[in-house]
């Protein structure tokens, strides 16, 4: 990699951490010149796998919980961000960001690469379905049927998943708002993974199954420059339902909440602000700072209150935008395992 590009990279993230004051991580900085959201798009298959460079940001999001032989819970991440430097849509102008991190009995793990894109480094092809990062790849024929795969200094993982369901559309027909300003993004998930493989870490290797869930999503301004971060819940009820529930936390009034109850079969059912409570219950220090890893989640249309609570509380992710992630236990109306991330907690 040469010096200029180097210094570009650096240059570029670091404008996202200094933009905290306008949403977590610049997502609430100036969309001048970018594509935005358009509630009468609708995903079209398979090229809504690969990437959108006319949109500023993009993910490819993979949380997998899963148990051991002998019952003990371990989480997997497999995340590829892309970020454009300017509203070119080439891919030159792409700053590709990977992570990846398990969560056991022993510990957090965790690593991160950086690309700059056009350089063959990293990128996403949609059909036969192919994201990278150096030696990071999430792969297969399709996304319903893939092999994800990263390593760091004390781990390695290597997972397969399949699933029969189609992808979600979450939001309204995958525009999904966030704020009522009208902020948004598109954004469907494949929740209904399920999962085998092997994780490698200092003690040995572990065989594991269990569920995983993948989040896609783009936008050019998802935050409005006063929400600061979001607690992010995925949930696998031992029902055969799904859940997913956000808050967006803001500064300047209340905190937008939202989410998904997604039937057996796969059937959306989007929730409108209002009708989901997610409230912090129990707190830890994580970093030096008090992060809420117990909470309450309660959806009265659908009977469901749950305390959901994180298996491993210092799973906190120190890469160049910090942020807490890792595998939760689910009791009460519902049981089951899940995921939660938090972001922008200083």
């Amino acid at each position: 990699m040469s010096v200029k590009i180097f210094l570009t990279i650096l240059m570029t993230l670091a404008v996202p951490v200094g933009l905290k004051a306008q949403g977590f991580a610049g997502m609430g900085a100036d969309a001048d010149g970018y594509a935005l959201p358009d509630p009468a798009s609708r995903f079209k298959f398979p090229e809504d796998h690969g990437a959108h460079l006319n949109f500023r940001i993009e993910w490819w999001y993979v949380t997998s919980v899963m148990k051991a032989a002998n019952g003990d819970i371990y989480g997997a991440q497999w995340t590829l961000f892309r970020n454009a430097i300017r509203p070119t849509g080439q891919s030159a102008d792409q700053i590709w960001l990977g992570h990846a991190a398990v969560s056991t009995p022993q510990g957090h793990f965790h690593s991160e690469r950086i690309a700059r894109g056009g350089v063959g480094q990293a990128g996403v092809t949609a059909a036969p379905f192919l994201a990278e990062i150096d030696e990071w790849k999430l792969a297969g024929p399709s996304p319903n049927n893939m092999t994800v795969s990263a390593q760091g200094t004390d781990f390695a993982y290597e997972l397969t998943l399949e699933a029969i369901h189609p992808f979600v559309p979450q939001g309204r027909n995958g525009f999904s708002q966030k704020s009522a300003s009208g902020m948004a993004s598109h954004y469907f998930s494949q929740p209904f993974y399920t999962v085998r493989g092997t994780i490698d870490l200092p003690s040995g290797p572990v065989a594991v199954t269990g569920q995983a869930w993948m989040d896609r999503e783009w936008s050019s301004q998802p935050l409005t420059p006063s929400q600061t971060g979001w607690d992010w819940f995925s949930l696998h009820l031992d029902s055969g339902e799904k859940f997913m529930g956000y808050r967006l936390r803001d500064t300047q009034g209340e905190d937008y909440i939202v989410g998904t109850w997604i039937t057996v079969d796969g059937r959306p059912d989007p929730l409108e602000p209002g009708e989901l409570t997610l409230t912090p219950r129990v707190w830890a220090r994580v970093e030096d700072r008090d992060l809420p890893v117990g909470w309450t989640i309660e959806l009265p249309e659908r009977d469901f209150s749950v305390n959901v609570n994180a298996v491993y509380p210092q799973s906190w992710m120190p890469t160049i935008v910090p942020y807490w992630e890792g595998p939760v236990t689910i009791e009460g109306s519902h049981r089951g395992l899940g995921y939660l991330e938090m972001t922008g907690y200083e």
